[in-house]
Formats: C-alpha cells, structure tokens, sequence
C-alpha cells in the first residue's frame, strides 16, 4: 500500500534532518532520481525545513531585516513544496494513463499527491508532538497533555493510510479519475499581484 511505503520515507527524512537540525544543511537524498521515493524524501525535506523557518521566524526577539529574508525563503519553500506535489501527481497520471474510466466514476476533492503532502505534515507533527510528550524538562502535565494529542494524531494517521490507500485503488479499478489543476498561485506572479506589476 502506498501509503505504508511512504511514511517511512518521511520519518526517514525527518531522522536525517534532526542529525543537524540546521536549515542551512544541504539535503542528502539516499534515493535514486528516477525512483519514486526521490520525490517522496524531497517533498517532505522541504517540509521539514519549512517547519523550523516557521518556528524561526516567530522568536518574538527576530531582527525585522532577518525575518523578512526568513519570509523569502519561506515563500521560496512553498513555491517548490507546490512544484514537487504536481510531479509526485505526475507519477500517478502516468501509472495510471491507461486505465478505463469507468462510466459514473467519481472525481475525488484532492489529488493523490495533496494527500500525501498532508501525510508528510502529519509525520512532522507526530515527530514533535512525541518529542515534547517525552521531553525529560516538561512538567508532567504537560507531557501527558502531549500524549493525547499524540493518540490523536496516531489515529489520523492511520485513518490516513486507509483514506489515501483507498483514492489510489480506486484511481487503479476506474472508480474515480484523477484530475490534476497546475499551479495557480497569484502572489508570486508579478503579472497577477497588483503590488508587483503597479511596481513594474
């Protein structure tokens, strides 16, 4: 199942970064680039940086100069995040290019990929949530505070898995048609954001 192959690969990501923990580390992708799980430990590297910008940027002692460059590269992260998802989509399109639709097939509200790049968050939140539900320095309210939402988010993951496994084979048997929307991000767009072409 595809989802039980690929949360590993996210922990795995996850474990590799936190060797470092610096953002400024280059990433070490063990994969091939033609192999699924390339794309797979990249989107969720991505996401695993982004994480610590966000913690980052929200230190209440932030130099404002500092944080807007720590803004850039935030918005930097997105627009590649979004790249990856539509090629990790790509690799569902083609696997299943031949596969008769069959008639009354149900579209589904998100793609493969946007549910497994909400997959690849929920590693990351499992990670820190269980960090701080055994976090030796945290009283012990607040680790048993932790844990429950640990459960919780246990329990959506694999509600997860059950979900995305599901999308896919139905994807596989014609059941439902993938189709895919290309980026259509605005702000980025110096054609599309007023500040930026009112600029130009």
């Amino acid at each position: 199942m595809f989802s039980e192959f690929a949360f590993p690969i996210f922990e795995q990501s996850i474990a590799d970064y936190h060797k470092f923990d610096d953002v400024n580390q280059p990433i070490n992708n063990p994969y091939p680039k033609e192999d699924i799980s390339h794309l797979l430990y990249l989107k969720n590297w991505i996401d695993t940086v982004q994480w610590h910008y966000e913690d980052i940027i929200r230190d209440p002692q932030i130099n404002p100069e500092e944080a807007l460059v720590l803004k850039r590269k935030i918005d930097a992260s997105n627009q590649h995040r979004t790249d990856v998802v539509e090629y990790v989509d790509s690799y569902f399109l083609q696997k299943y290019a031949d596969v008769t639709v069959k008639e009354g097939a149900k579209i589904n509200t998100e793609s493969p990929a946007w549910a497994i790049d909400r997959l690849s968050i929920l590693a990351l939140k499992i990670y820190h949530m269980r960090e701080e539900a055994t976090r030796e320095s945290a009283s012990p309210e607040h680790r048993a505070k932790c844990q429950e939402k640990l459960n919780v988010l246990l329990d959506q993951q694999q509600d997860m898995f059950i979900s995305i496994n599901e999308l896919i084979q139905d994807i596989a048997s014609g059941d439902k048609y993938m189709k895919v929307y290309r980026q259509m991000k605005m702000y980025n767009d110096d054609s599309l954001n007023p500040v930026l072409y009112q600029n130009k």
